[in-house]
């Protein structure tokens, strides 16, 4: 896909807060309070139904950091007292256990994600721990695919060789970006010497994917910058590399209030980071996957999107399709395939709940027959940029759909029919505003209607 050129007024149309359309309906729209007995009930019987056989996908979050990073968005906890690792490993375990009561039989673990804000702010021997118990009492699918988020500080040989040897084979480390004044500036010191010899020292153990989290639109980020940034990651080849957006939502973030709008890239200086970051990616051998994410032709990624059989969740992009994602630890969310759940956000509550022998559900939604179909429409567009549609959801389509579809096809970011819809290479650009035609939950005028404190712009 090469790079096209994006008009100025487009950005400025299109930067709207939207939605990152990791599930549908998006959390904003879930209900406030879920009763834990209906999703006890929900779990139990959707987990017999999606055909467990076939594996199911597991999310663990693992909340802690030594130090506060000003630009991080992630429900998180800071702390250097490690004496937290014991007791949150300890209740992960329970609640894992109140789950397997309720599956009444052998888990098949297919995908295993260990994510939050620095998984490896846990030593090698909590992590295992943890591991050993969930892993030993449950039967590893042979396709499965373990990943992990991945701190430069924390990436010693022994700590990987000990995720190697659980099966873990994708790990991401998140750069940012490289250059010494934009770490200081979002506290995330980490030189490049340091993420080259965790590159190599993964790769010497034997993962298959070593992957890059690069965030654009950071303050005192340049063109130049982010260019030396890129060109010093290619020399790595890594296998994926993401290319995210950086979310301004102070109202939920508190460490970033140390920014404000002035302090940041304008919308277009932000599209100038974007458009540089993915020539120099496509010119160097990536193919563009998905929502801002670039990968070599070798990776899994790469090939499943070829093949069309991208999945995106909770936990970004995935060649796993499970229908089931059992979310364990503070603030995680859970997938029954009809059911959204999401656990308590503060440490306090979450263990109370599982202290208590209650599944630590807050929130959550029940899903519709036609947030199912919608849902599918989104995914098509942000897993493959393309979509078929059913002749059944027809008048529905024509009624909230089609008329954004055609406002968007005017500017050139897509073309449909009434048989379906693609994205234009102009449109990979803005793949948010395309998603957000299939939002049944936006207002009619979504593009300029959406409330600010909800979502991050799109742009």
């Amino acid at each position: 896909m090469k790079p096209v050129e994006v008009s100025p007024l487009l950005v400025r149309k299109y930067n709207v807060p939207l939605p990152r359309y990791t599930s549908y309906p998006t959390v904003p729209n879930w209900h406030k309070h879920l009763d834990a007995n209906f999703w006890k009930q929900t779990f139990e019987e959707q987990f017999h139904i999606q055909n467990p056989s076939n594996g199911i996908s597991l999310y663990i979050h693992l909340p802690f950091c030594e130090q506060l990073e000003t630009n991080c968005g992630c429900n998180k906890k800071t702390t250097a007292n490690h004496s937290v690792e014991g007791e949150y490993v300890e209740v992960l375990e329970k609640e894992w256990k109140l789950y397997k009561k309720l599956m009444k039989q052998t888990p098949v673990i297919r995908e295993l994600h260990l994510g939050g804000d620095t998984p490896t702010y846990f030593s090698p021997h909590y992590l295992k721990r943890l591991l050993d118990v969930i892993l030993k009492e449950s039967i590893v699918h042979p396709q499965h695919s373990f990943s992990i988020e991945g701190h430069l500080n924390n990436a010693t040989n022994a700590y990987l060789k000990m995720l190697f040897s659980a099966g873990f084979r994708r790990i991401s480390f998140s750069g940012q970006d490289t250059n010494p004044a934009v770490q200081h500036d979002i506290n995330r010191l980490q030189p490049f010497a340091d993420l080259k010899k965790a590159t190599n020292a993964a790769r010497s153990i034997g993962f298959t994917s070593v992957n890059f989290n690069l965030v654009y639109g950071l303050p005192l980020q340049t063109v130049e910058s982010i260019t030396e940034t890129i060109e010093q990651l290619l020399t790595l080849k890594s296998d994926c590399i993401a290319l995210d957006s950086y979310a301004h939502v102070p109202w939920t973030s508190k460490a970033q209030r140390h920014y404000n709008e002035t302090d940041l890239p304008s919308a277009e200086q932000k599209l100038e980071l974007y458009i540089k970051g993915k020539e120099l990616l496509l010119n160097h051998g990536y193919g563009n996957i998905g929502m801002d994410h670039f990968a070599l032709s070798s990776d899994e990624l790469y090939t499943a999107q070829n093949a069309g059989k991208l999945h995106r969740n909770f936990m970004g992009y995935t060649t796993q399709k499970t229908g089931f994602l059992c979310g364990l630890g503070v603030s995680s969310i859970s997938d029954s395939g009809t059911a959204f759940a999401q656990n308590h956000k503060t440490i306090h509550d979450y263990y109370a709940a599982v202290n208590k022998g209650q599944l630590p559900v807050k929130k959550g939604y029940l899903r519709s027959a036609l947030d199912i179909k919608f849902g599918s429409y989104i995914l098509g567009i942000s897993c493959k940029g393309s979509v078929t549609f059913n002749q059944e959801d027809l008048p529905l389509l024509e009624r909230f759909t089609f008329p954004q579809l055609a406002l968007l096809a005017a500017d050139g970011l897509v073309k449909w029919n009434s048989e379906g819809a693609e994205l234009t290479p102009l449109g990979w650009h803005f793949v948010r505003n395309v998603c957000a035609a299939f939002d049944l939950f936006l207002p009619s005028n979504a593009q300029s209607a959406v409330s600010h404190s909800a979502f991050s712009r799109a742009i």
